[in-house]
């Protein structure tokens, strides 16, 4: 039975009315439990700010989700089947879940940290890289350096104070982990004024621009309009947003990363990923899958270009750090970014702290572990990959191999799921594309 653009537009709309019914329950939940003044009123964010009294306010941030939830419901009684308007109140319909969804949220944290002090109503990873980013912009070296008394320190006491007595725990101040990617949104961030400083507008920016990056995947516009709601306004994304953690831009340079593969630019595949790497090294779970699908689709010609750009942007990204001040970058990035943290994970490295094998600030043998479970699965997945060819089969490798790589690492945060969901979708998109676009011609 084929399967008409009626029913693509009601699925559509259904998956905005379920993305509405996940979310809003949750949206706005676990915030900081900051002992913060109520916030000043004024500047250009101010009348928001005034309308929640100062505070956070869940009421604000959830309401006009709930409305645009009820609109779409309401148009999917009289969604029209004439064209182009019919197309036109899609595209709106997704767009306006998606901006209930991700904007009164961020742009009210936002406005609550403008009208208190810096080091409330944010995260204090996002409140690092804007730290760092305004360091490059003064030609400081971010790494290798003591965040104490940047007001970094007043971030962990929760009530403004500094925290220089051990009373939390704060080695975040003596180091930059992340990749200088970050750090250079982060300048990007300093350089504008105001509110719009807040590095969380930034992250709204690259949260929204899934939705059009969506729009390069294969198929009906229905099913590309679904998989950019889901991939803008999922629970996850949706909470890093607002909350500060730096997932956003990642996650968008890898699905621009496998739609652009699609469409042969293996140069611009190879740049996305390695600005992916850049930012987060998360990333290179997605190289070996998208090298597989460059050899079969255009032999060692596209192999060779995926990979020079990919090595090209990352050394112009990274190597200006590295020689800046190569103990200090190295010290920050990999020495204490992949051995400093505490064991915090769901899957081997919790149960191996449950059963005493390991302490949870002890030494965990995650090469080995890795070598062990996560490369042979990962090499069945690529020979699967190799000897089945389908253009979907890389971006479902990626999601697998990611999701067993969580399940092995010493530290993950539950925000890092997004990364096998992106996979995930993009796969399903691509892999139904050709059945959907044949059956609704």
């Amino acid at each position: 039975m084929s399967i008409t653009r009626d029913r693509l537009g009601l699925a559509l709309l259904g998956v905005l009315i379920g993305l509405v019914l996940i979310d809003v329950p949750w949206l706005g939940v676990d915030a900081w439990a900051f002992v913060a003044p109520d916030a000043a009123t004024g500047g250009l964010l101010g009348p928001l700010v005034r309308a929640a009294d100062g505070q956070w306010d869940l009421g604000i941030v959830r309401a006009p989700a709930l409305l645009a939830g009820v609109l779409v419901a309401v148009l999917a009684l009289v969604l029209p089947a004439r064209q182009p308007l019919r197309r036109i109140l899609l595209v709106l319909a997704t767009a306006g879940v998606v901006l209930s969804l991700l904007v009164p949220a961020t742009l009210l944290q936002v406005g609550l940290r403008e009208g208190t002090s810096p080091w409330f109503h944010t995260n204090d990873a996002a409140y690092q890289v804007e730290l760092a980013g305004s360091r490059i912009i003064h030609g400081d070296n971010p790494y290798g350096f003591d965040y104490t008394g940047t007001g970094l320190e007043r971030f962990y006491s929760l009530d403004g104070t500094p925290v220089l007595d051990g009373r939390v725990e704060t080695v975040a101040l003596q180091h930059l982990a992340y990749f200088p990617g970050l750090p250079l949104i982060g300048a990007v961030s300093a350089a504008l004024p105001g509110p719009l400083g807040d590095v969380r507008i930034l992250m709204l920016l690259f949260a929204l621009a899934l939705v059009p990056a969506a729009l390069l995947l294969p198929g009906p516009l229905e099913l590309r309009l679904g998989v950019g709601a889901l991939l803008a306004a999922n629970p996850l994304l949706l909470r890093s947003t607002w909350f500060g953690i730096l997932d956003a831009p990642v996650v968008l340079a890898l699905v621009l990363a496998f739609a652009l593969a699609l469409r042969g630019r293996w140069g611009w595949t190879g740049a996305l990923v390695a600005l992916a790497l850049v930012e987060k090294q998360y990333a290179f779970v997605a190289i070996p899958f998208l090298a597989v699908a460059a050899w079969q689709a255009g032999g060692r010609d596209a192999l060779v270009r995926a990979g020079a750009w990919l090595i090209g942007v990352t050394a112009v990204v990274t190597l200006p750090f590295l020689l800046w001040g190569p103990r200090a970058f190295i010290d920050d990035t990999l020495v204490y970014g992949t051995s400093a943290y505490r064991i915090v994970g769901y899957g081997l490295s919790g149960i191996l702290v449950d059963l005493h094998v390991v302490t949870r600030d002890g030494a965990y043998p995650f090469v080995i572990v890795a070598l062990v479970i996560w490369l042979p699965l990962t090499i069945i997945a690529l020979r699967r990959q190799w000897l089945a060819p389908a253009a979907w089969r890389a971006a479902l490798g990626f999601a697998l191999s990611f999701l067993l790589l969580a399940w092995i690492a010493r530290y993950f945060q539950t925000s890092g799921f997004v990364y096998p969901l992106a996979g995930l979708l993009v796969a399903a998109a691509i892999a139904l594309a050709p059945t959907l676009t044949k059956d609704t011609a």
